[in-house]
């Protein structure tokens, strides 16, 4: 299923912010934003692009009895305008899951939690933010579940700088991206059913602006506080980053 999860001012805002951040990391200004995260700039931007473009699609997982189904409609949500998608003949609400809100934040989460050992932190961190978010976040109908915007890079911010002195950038990622899928989408897949929405794409529509934001807001957040990288030599882990 092929859709972008939020309309077309908004998608415009996240694109014109992408390039202004493909201009900065290539210019330098930026750059160590990215490495301090243990991801080459240049893989970062990659995985950037892949997250953004890859919001457009969404892979099924099963579905749900169709309820009163919402179709061909934009919703604002805090400001933001979430896309609806058009449905004939539907099976029900298609629980799905988004490539770039989802199936790529994961991956790089695990990269970042294996490559600096952050087991423990990671593990305390996703749960500080799950439990933050799943008690923001809400039932929409016709979407499904959506939280406020900028809790998940806040939040995820304060939890990387308060539980790693050497890599609280890539804690803030991992904090943030799984937290948010867990703490909005996976515990709140018992109340989709009901609410009309033909697609409830998990880190789709209602987080993919929190999950995207949190890769891009968070990072730069503790860079800006916390510019001193690790002491060279400094073995990375658990032990140390606490």
């Amino acid at each position: 299923m092929h859709y972008f999860p939020v309309a077309f001012p908004f998608l415009l805002f996240f694109a014109i912010f992408l390039v202004v951040l493909i201009i900065a990391i290539e210019v330098g200004i930026l750059r160590y934003a990215y490495e301090r995260m243990g991801v080459g700039s240049r893989h970062m931007l990659a995985l950037l692009l892949l997250t953004f473009f890859g919001s457009y699609v969404n892979i099924p997982v099963y579905y749900l009895p169709a309820q009163n189904m919402v179709s061909d409609q934009i919703i604002s949500l805090g400001g933001m305008g979430y896309v609806i998608p058009h449905i004939t003949d539907w099976p029900g609400t298609v629980v799905a899951v988004n490539l770039g809100g989802a199936v790529i934040p994961v991956l790089l989460s695990l990269y970042l939690l294996a490559k600096n050992r952050l087991f423990f932190s990671g593990l305390v961190g996703v749960a500080i933010v799950t439990v933050v978010v799943h008690l923001m976040a809400y039932p929409v109908r016709g979407v499904g579940i959506a939280e406020p915007v900028l809790t998940p890079p806040l939040i995820s911010a304060a939890v990387g700088l308060l539980l790693s002195r050497k890599y609280p950038a890539p804690l803030a990622y991992v904090a943030g991206s799984m937290g948010t899928l867990l703490g909005a989408d996976i515990l709140n897949l018992g109340k989709i059913r009901g609410l009309g929405a033909p697609v409830a794409s998990i880190g789709g529509a209602g987080t993919f602006d929190g999950i995207f934001l949190t890769g891009i807001v968070s990072v730069l957040l503790v860079s800006l506080v916390r510019r001193k990288g690790p002491v060279k030599g400094e073995a990375s882990g658990d032990d140390g980053s606490q």
